[in-house]
């Protein structure tokens, strides 16, 4: 059943508008916040249509963890690099921010040598932080600027100078969101004393173990936007905390999903904003929350179809290895080729082909130097040299095995 928002409800029928707003305010099922949108003190109701999407989502996850325990290892890495990267590009890219992948990959491969001068530094060293597992720490108003400072206010600078927090910990001044064609969408949080007291209370929030997480997340997410610490950088901020809460929940993978699938559903994102932002809507939080678990839902699916579609290719490329040239020799080495070209962005470095195969670097050189020219693809990132295979060459090699098999049982 469809979740009327309490504005639209107004408009269809206003002699019903009071009344239903007192039923869901003081229903058993609603959840009372200590903050207020526009004066209305804010809730949302744990209905039993999200209840099932929680059940639901949680299946998704345990059919994805599956698929990646399936997975050889370094395909799992790969993989997760390359949506990562992808997280990265598109959550810059929904607000105006340009960046490419190769630029994102090459600060993945420096990490360790700590250029913090290179632009995006802070922002790749947070999402790397979600794919080695590390805790971040999100309790207090304190934190939430730490984390801006790491994660995307020497880009905020270098775009605006303007834009960068000139309050105690936040904006100091009024802040107003528009639209493109210039109305007025939303006012955030004023003064600063107030952001800061929101923000504390929204973390308490987050922090209360008694609540579902997955509405936890969701409530934080949509209490940042309308809160709206920041001059700037206030969506990449929220959606790198959800990544992360989303990575301590599901399949780590997830984290790195989110911004693609609201990047495909920015409408609806948006309008869920602008829904519980209308003071007519009386701090029902419902409706955000219906349209990001559909997000998360949609995410989750994706990311289950993209494992399956390449656990299925690694399957049929690796049962195909036999017809391939020298095999007695190069076996182990054109099973990695063929995880690189299906799970990774780049390919798979000699550091890599060198630890897994267990080989010299000589070695390797040697038995990369055997290999069919047209069979293998090779990329320069900074010093090191990534390989994989040309599936494309090799189709064509399955192709004619294939034919040859046909015309000799003829």
């Amino acid at each position: 059943m469809k979740y009327i928002s309490l504005n639209q409800l107004r408009y269809k029928d206003s002699d019903k508008y009071e009344a239903e707003y007192r039923k869901r305010f003081n229903s058993e099922y609603a959840i009372k916040l200590d903050l207020y949108i526009h004066g209305s003190q804010a809730f949302y109701l744990e209905t039993n249509d999200l209840l099932k999407k929680i059940i639901e989502m949680q299946r998704i996850d345990k059919e994805i963890h599956d698929l990646v325990l399936s997975l050889p290892g370094i395909s799992v890495k790969h993989f997760t690099k390359r949506c990562l990267i992808d997280e990265i590009v598109l959550s810059n890219n929904i607000e105006g921010v340009s960046s490419t992948r190769r630029e994102i990959e090459d600060i993945l491969i420096e990490l360790g040598r700590k250029n913090k001068r290179k632009r995006f530094y802070g922002l790749v060293k947070k999402y790397y932080m979600l794919m080695t597992r590390q805790d971040i720490v999100l309790d207090q108003a304190q934190d939430i600027r730490s984390l801006y400072n790491e994660l995307v206010l020497p880009e905020v600078i270098e775009d605006d100078s303007n834009n960068a927090p000139d309050g105690k910990l936040f904006r100091k001044d009024s802040v107003t969101v528009y639209s493109p064609s210039g109305k007025t969408l939303h006012c955030g949080v004023y003064p600063e004393s107030e952001i800061i007291n929101s923000i504390n209370a929204a973390l308490h929030y987050l922090n209360n173990s008694d609540n579902e997480l997955l509405f936890r997340i969701s409530v934080f997410h949509y209490l940042f936007g309308y809160i709206h610490p920041f001059y700037d950088g206030n969506g990449r901020t929220s959606r790198f905390i959800s990544s992360y809460l989303l990575s301590q929940y599901f399949e780590p993978a997830i984290a790195f999903r989110l911004s693609y699938t609201i990047k495909e559903n920015l409408k609806e994102y948006y309008n869920a904003f602008k829904t519980c932002n209308d003071r007519f809507n009386k701090g029902d939080i419902t409706p955000f929350i219906y349209v990001f678990f559909e997000i998360i839902e949609k995410s989750l699916y994706q990311l289950k179809d993209a494992l399956e579609k390449r656990l299925q290719l690694l399957d049929h490329y690796s049962k195909n290895i036999p017809i391939l040239p020298n095999v007695y020799l190069n076996g182990a080495i054109y099973s990695l080729l063929i995880q690189a070209a299906l799970f990774s962005d780049s390919g798979i470095s000699t550091r890599e082909l060198i630890e897994i195969a267990e080989i010299s670097r000589s070695t390797l050189s040697n038995r990369i130097k055997s290999i069919d020219s047209r069979l293998i693809k090779k990329n320069k990132i900074g010093t090191e040299n990534y390989y994989s295979l040309n599936l494309q060459y090799y189709d064509t090699l399955i192709a004619a095995e294939r034919d040859n098999s046909l015309n000799k049982s003829n």
